[in-house]
């Protein structure tokens, strides 16, 4: 019996027709293990984000824009693919009318409260179907103040007053990046981000900390005394009952079965926004000073292995995986870079296509001439977090393929220049990003840009930038500009830099942190306007100044050539 049908047997077992598997574990972080990763294990898909919901006769799988050429290819066989800005899933399941089975620990309380179809089921049936080993308890470690630059007693005080804790109100984070913004603390428990996972609860007096006890060292327990205390992770309900006299505030966002077990318990409790999410995206002056150190090193490692490419003797000897390897090598010889920060997408020809590819040993192609190669990377570095893309031209280009980058440089470069103010919201800098793309019919399936954290999670929280973000842009926070276009089965482009708001007096305005050129050689210098062109020469000698001093000979030349003006 295969696993599909082993799970369709357990479903029988109970008053539900159908079940519902998340991306996510019951962290909520942003990255999955592969032991938790239930999603990929019932459909073989591997994106970041998705659901898949198992019928009787049929199975659906749930992705957004960046995944339906990857899941058509990973898991139509036994799925019905279906978009879902196109098909809401919870309008899906009210019109089939059955009852759904979830598990309340891996849906956040504000999903499921839509819809009255889905039942709980205490026992998660993917795990007793999927059998596999433990995570080893990697040990938590904390970040010195040269890292962080505000010290975590200041930061708990600050939380403390907006939140109004008292000894009548608590609060329940479930966060995980956030409690390790909060106490400056970082764990080993995804591959991707350095995450302790942890609930806390704030209380008048301490705040307890809800975790793998295995994974903190007397010397943690030690440096925080006993103002924070950590208790093990399955003891958070036991936990919660001694506080039931006081108002338990948590966000929405918190996971459907914590909020149950407060409703049927009759706590005193409030919805009440974490304010952590807009703390940690404004970083403060430390932060942006690591964060612009180590963007100088990520991009000396990026150039350098656009360089080593470039120059290669046997191009068609190189394929997605080996580029993959080699940059990643290039990261490493700088020593306070730790480990990627996504999984790296190496999408050579019409891979480039497939918006979040992933090579593998079946996909991966080898390079040859006349064709295009997007790479997207990042690095996780105790200075900061970085995401860059490059579309990187072997050979002669098409005249389309010249003009499809140009447009999208164009998008990009009107991000960065747009005049932000206290007025400016996420979806006029998407519009802005669009507009040469949409002058000539054209257009792409993703937003434009997403939050960056600081050493934590390089997708974050705010701000963003997409078609309906109403979020504004505030001094201290890190996004990413990145436009792209993919034409299937053909190629893909995507220029992509992390830029900083900077607030100078009471104005705010973008600033690149990303130092890597362009590819001058796609560029139609005549579609390009007086101020855009100004734009590339000037960030291109702002490129050239800060990575002379690391090149060798040979490498300084390829970037004198690459940072000239066009």
């Amino acid at each position: 019996m295969n696993k599909i049908d082993q799970l369709r047997y357990l479903v029988s077992n109970y008053n539900i027709e159908g079940y519902l598997i998340p991306k996510n574990d019951n962290y909520f972080n942003e990255f999955v293990n592969e032991n938790n990763d239930r999603l990929k294990y019932i459909s073989g898909f591997s994106g970041s984000f998705g659901y898949a919901l198992i019928l009787k006769n049929k199975n659906y799988l749930f992705v957004d824009g960046r995944y339906t050429l990857q899941a058509k290819i990973e898991s139509s066989k036994n799925f019905t693919i279906l978009e879902i800005s196109k098909q809401s899933i919870h309008e899906f399941i009210k019109k089939l009318n059955i009852k759904i089975g979830f598990d309340p620990s891996l849906f956040k309380y504000s999903w499921i409260n839509k819809n009255k179809n889905l039942v709980p089921i205490q026992e998660n049936l993917i795990d007793k179907i999927w059998k596999r080993n433990q995570i080893e308890n990697n040990k938590a470690f904390i970040l010195t103040e040269n890292f962080h630059g505000e010290d975590h007693k200041i930061k708990i005080s600050k939380v403390k007053k907006i939140l109004k804790i008292s000894s009548k109100k608590t609060y329940l984070i479930q966060s995980s990046e956030n409690i390790c913004w909060l106490l400056n603390i970082r764990g080993q428990d995804t591959k991707f981000s350095p995450i302790l996972n942890s609930s806390a609860l704030v209380t008048k007096n301490n705040i307890l900390i809800f975790c793998k006890l295995k994974k903190i060292t007397s010397s943690i327990k030690q440096f925080y005394g006993k103002k924070i205390i950590f208790i093990s992770e399955n003891q958070i309900f036991k936990k919660l009952l001694e506080y039931k006299n006081t108002i338990i505030g948590t966000d929405q966002n918190t996971s459907f079965s914590i909020i149950d077990f407060i409703k049927k318990n009759n706590f005193k409790f409030k919805f009440q926004n974490d304010p952590i999410f807009n703390l940690k995206s404004k970083k403060n002056v430390t932060e942006i000073l690591n964060a612009k150190l180590c963007h100088i090193y990520d991009g000396v490692a990026v150039t350098k292995f656009i360089f080593w490419l470039k120059n290669h003797k046997n191009l068609n000897k190189i394929n997605e995986i080996k580029a993959e390897y080699r940059l990643e090598q290039f990261r490493k010889k700088n020593l306070s870079y730790l480990f990627s920060s996504f999984q790296t997408i190496s999408a050579f020809g019409k891979n480039g296509a497939i918006i979040h590819y992933r090579a593998t040993k079946k996909t991966s192609l080898k390079f040859n001439y006349n064709n295009l190669y997007l790479i997207d990377s990042g690095g996780q570095y105790k200075l900061g977090t970085t995401d860059i893309t490059r579309t990187v031209l072997f050979g002669n280009p098409t005249k389309f393929q010249k003009k499809i980058y140009t447009l999208v440089l164009q998008g990009h470069i009107a991000v960065h220049e747009y005049k932000i103010n206290n007025k400016t919201y996420g979806r006029d800098l998407d519009r802005e990003a669009r507009k040469f793309l949409n002058q000539e019919n054209l257009d792409f399936n993703h937003s434009t840009g997403h939050g960056v954290g600081q050493f934590l999670n390089v997708h974050e929280n705010p701000p963003s930038i997409s078609k309906l973000s109403n979020q504004k842009f505030y001094g201290g926070e890190i996004v990413s500009n990145e436009p792209g276009f993919y034409k299937t089965n053909k190629f893909g482009i995507r220029i992509e830099n992390l830029i900083l708001v900077e607030k100078i007096n009471t104005k705010l305005r973008f600033c690149n942190l990303t130092l890597v050129p362009y590819e001058k050689e796609l560029i139609i210098k005549s579609m390009l306007s007086k101020k855009q062109i100004y734009y590339i020469n000037h960030y291109h000698q702002h490129v050239f100044d800060n990575l002379k001093a690391f090149m060798n000979k040979r490498e300084l030349e390829f970037l004198k050539i690459q940072c000239s003006p066009i």
